[in-house]
């Protein structure tokens, strides 16, 4: 009985595909990248099928140029390891092959799936969980499968090789031409299935200057609780695609309107709720700004000091509260610091490095009003010292009143110009390396 039904609805959620010819879609092979149209030929000619898929073919239909290029394919991926030497196998949940050409930073990876078949079938009942969270994913289907398995309208239509069509089984056409984010089946279903889909559509409405239709937008601040249910590395990642993709600002505005800022930052939401408009807000704005502003100079960014802007008025709110009870003011910061992340690790799990990195930022800004004797020249050779001061500017910007502080350093820095460089020099040129001692000799059995 069951199956009966699951067959009638997958009837109903399944109508023919729309085959937009050549002449009626602006897709040019010119405008793909000669690696991605390797992967699709070769594929092609073993008499397999082969579709560029989700994002490039959004970008090329907006005139964009894409970041890079995915593949689908009816192929499995041991049959596509078998065609291509310059490829692995990788993933667990669902696994796909990445193909390498070039080298170095110059290399490019074609990024090839197998169509993928429902998560739950007569063969495999386990493939989502009581709650309809799919925790099984290694399934392998049709093109008539694989597009209802897709998220987003606009990420699930295929450029087909053979005859160079888009083919649109979902309405994604119409919705690109509407500036349109419409989740592909009921939005609902699909944010139980994975909460991250909830991430998603609020970065691509952002990235894209799109809005998320009524019927996609309409759930997700009542189940933006769901996010509590995601891995906390694979919700770190979500955060630097949102924070990293030069859109900074509009996804923190869009995150927080939606109630999903709550999920990803509780500490921080917590002290926005209570301080709206003052200097944690302001802060916030600035940081995310001189992000964007970055990347789009192509300079380079460090999640850390995202971080560090993010959770600092948390950790200030700690550091004020272990002071007033006596605790010495670099003791308070180095406390604060660890009971901040932790909490954050919790929601976000981050790599180490950018943990650090804010600690450092942070440890260093009661370290900043100190300038007597040598302490100052000591402080600008610190690996941290000129995060530590841009931060600081940020804290001026916000309406903090340590104006008189940045312009202090600021002449100081132009003043001993020379120190700066050699420490520079010093930290990229001469590092120290790691000698390995030899073994001492075993003693002798007895």
């Amino acid at each position: 009985m069951n199956s009966d039904i699951q067959t009638a609805k997958v009837s109903v959620l399944k109508p023919k595909a729309r085959v937009i010819s050549r002449e009626h879609h602006c897709i040019s092979r010119a405008n793909i990248s000669d690696a991605a149209l390797k992967v699709l030929n070769r594929l092609s000619n073993a008499g397999f099928q082969a579709y560029l898929v989700g994002g490039s073919v959004r970008d090329l239909l907006l005139g964009r140029e894409p970041k890079d290029f995915d593949v689908a394919t009816n192929a499995h991926p041991e049959q596509i390891r078998e065609l291509f030497r310059n490829s692995r196998i990788i993933g667990r949940r669902f696994r796909l092959v990445h193909i390498h050409y070039g080298r170095g930073r110059e290399q490019e990876v074609i990024e090839v799936s197998t169509f993928r078949g429902s998560h739950v079938n007569d063969a495999d009942p386990a493939g989502e969980s009581l709650e309809g969270r799919i925790i099984r994913d290694n399934v392998y289907g049709t093109i008539d499968d694989d597009v209802w398995r897709r998220d987003l309208s606009v990420n699930a239509l295929f450029y087909n090789i053979k005859d160079f069509s888009v083919v649109d089984y979902v309405g994604g056409m119409e919705d690109i031409l509407a500036g349109r984010i419409r989740m592909v089946g009921d939005p609902t279903e699909r944010y139980i299935e994975d909460p991250v889909r909830m991430l998603r559509a609020v970065r691509f409405a952002v990235k894209l200057g799109f809005r998320i239709e009524p019927a996609t937008e309409a759930p997700i601040q009542k189940q933006a609780h769901l996010l509590r249910e995601i891995p906390a590395a694979r919700l770190f990642e979500e955060v630097l695609k949102l924070f990293l993709s030069g859109y900074a600002v509009q996804s923190f505005e869009q995150l927080r309107h939606y109630g999903l800022f709550a999920e990803l930052f509780p500490q921080t939401e917590a002290v926005l709720a209570t301080q709206e408009g003052g200097f944690p807000h302001t802060l916030l704005i600035h940081a995310l700004e001189n992000t964007d502003k970055r990347l789009a100079e192509n300079m380079p960014v460090t999640p850390g000091f995202i971080l560090a802007a993010l959770l600092w008025e948390p950790m200030q709110e700690l550091v004020r509260e272990y002071m007033a009870k006596g605790q010495h003011e670099h003791e308070a910061f180095k406390l604060a610091a660890d009971v901040v992340i932790s909490r954050q690790i919790a929601t976000t799990a981050m790599p180490r490095r950018f943990s650090q990195f804010a600690r450092e930022v942070w440890q260093l800004q009661p370290r900043l009003p100190r300038r007597g004797g040598k302490r100052p020249h000591r402080l600008i050779t610190h690996p941290r010292f000129r995060a530590g001061y841009d931060f600081l500017l940020l804290r001026a910007q916000a309406g903090e009143n340590v104006e008189e502080l940045v312009q202090w350093w600021t002449d100081f820095q132009e003043e001993n110009s020379e120190l700066m460089a050699s420490a520079r020099k010093t930290k990229t040129t001469h590092r120290p390396r790691h000698v390995r001692q030899a073994r001492r000799p075993r003693k002798p059995k007895s």
